[in-house]
């Protein structure tokens, strides 16, 4: 794609004040989206082959436990999948009646297939494992509980 084609789509976000644009051309797609600063970013698509099936939206997410005062609750810092181990049919990265250092990975977020380790932020005995492996977890969704 030409890149004065694409300064002149950022031209034309900004204008209209439209918050993302995505333009697919023979093999070459480009999303162009603004960012809260109100300047424009450009992203650079690898061609799919075939579009992944629509989820039907997630149920509710529960409330966060009321820990005790000895308890704390390790909550998902980001959207994505949850996954307990490294890779399939791996060992859980913990269990219930572990006990963990600052820092440890407690498990893994796979959001817009980034990997991101998910890490202790204190020490302790794991007493609940609140999502499965593969499940969809949301932003503050309650992972693990920490004694």
């Amino acid at each position: 794609m030409d890149i004065r084609k694409v300064k002149k789509l950022i031209e034309l976000l900004e204008e209209s004040g439209i918050a993302e644009i995505e333009i697919k051309e023979g093999e070459e797609a480009v999303r162009i989206s603004r960012m809260p600063t109100g300047s424009a970013v450009v992203h650079a698509l690898p061609q799919i082959a075939a579009a992944a099936p629509i989820q039907a939206p997630a149920a509710p997410v529960a409330e966060a436990p009321k820990a005790r005062s000895n308890e704390h609750v390790v909550t998902a810092p980001m959207v994505g999948t949850f996954y307990a181990s490294p890779t399939p049919g791996a060992k859980s990265f913990v269990e219930i009646g572990d006990e963990i250092k600052v820092g440890q990975v407690l498990c893994i977020i796979e959001a817009m297939k980034m990997m991101n380790q998910i890490e202790a932020d204190r020490a302790g005995r794991i007493t609940s494992v609140m999502a499965r492996n593969g499940d969809p977890v949301e932003y503050g969704q309650p992972l693990f509980v920490i004694e």
